[in-house]
């Protein structure tokens, strides 16, 4: 799977377009390596929260595929400012939420406690992202009927940005490619019809 077919396959799950995906296509930009804003803490708190939204089971989890770092690198490279405020804002702001519902820090919740939190999170950020569909529609089109217009576009909602990161961190790592998925590191003969049977993998 290269980058463009793991971009596409990550905008069809989610249902939406990949933030920060065309910069991830042409190779991200050059941010002079600042990575300075996460902490190693941060980082192990993304993996944690990766591994709610993708655990270990039969196959990899998301901490396999150490998506904390990958997280790091893609927000710092391929994020646009206001997307990289959001992000970073929405790290606290699922903290606050964990402390307000459970009266525990997201890494001192249980992993039942960080599941039932995040599944209200989810649904939070769909309605979300509904919302600013529409508003950011209305800005393209005033943009495009007066050019001088500067385009105010908001940001996505900050559990759409680490649920998209943590699903192409996976899908692009090796243990993603090769455990997850069924890997074949050198085809042979094209093949136009192959029996599928439910519950088996999908190609790498």
């Amino acid at each position: 799977m290269d980058r463009r077919d793991a971009v596409k396959y990550i905008s069809v799950l989610m249902g939406s377009a990949l933030v920060g995906g065309d910069a991830f296509l042409l190779g991200c930009k050059s941010n002079s390596g600042k990575t300075d804003w996460l902490s190693a803490e941060s980082v192990a708190y993304l993996d944690e929260i990766g591994e709610t939204i993708l655990p270990r089971t039969k196959t990899p989890g998301a901490k396999d595929a150490q998506v904390g770092k990958f997280m790091q690198v893609m927000v710092n490279d391929c994020y646009e400012e206001g997307d990289q405020r959001a992000f970073k804002e929405g790290m606290d702001k699922l903290n606050d939420a964990s402390k307000k519902k459970f009266d525990k820090t997201f890494m001192e919740a249980s992993p039942e406690q960080r599941k039932e939190l995040l599944i209200a999170v989810d649904k939070e950020a769909k309605d979300y992202q509904k919302s600013i569909a529409d508003y950011n529609r209305v800005e393209d089109d005033k943009y495009n009927k007066n050019l001088s217009y500067v385009r105010q576009k908001k940001s996505p909602h900050y559990f759409t940005m680490m649920k998209q990161l943590t699903l192409l961190g996976f899908f692009t790592s090796k243990p993603g490619l090769t455990q997850a998925l069924r890997y074949n590191a050198v085809p042979g003969k094209f093949e136009g019809c192959i029996p599928y049977k439910k519950g088996d993998p999908a190609f790498a």
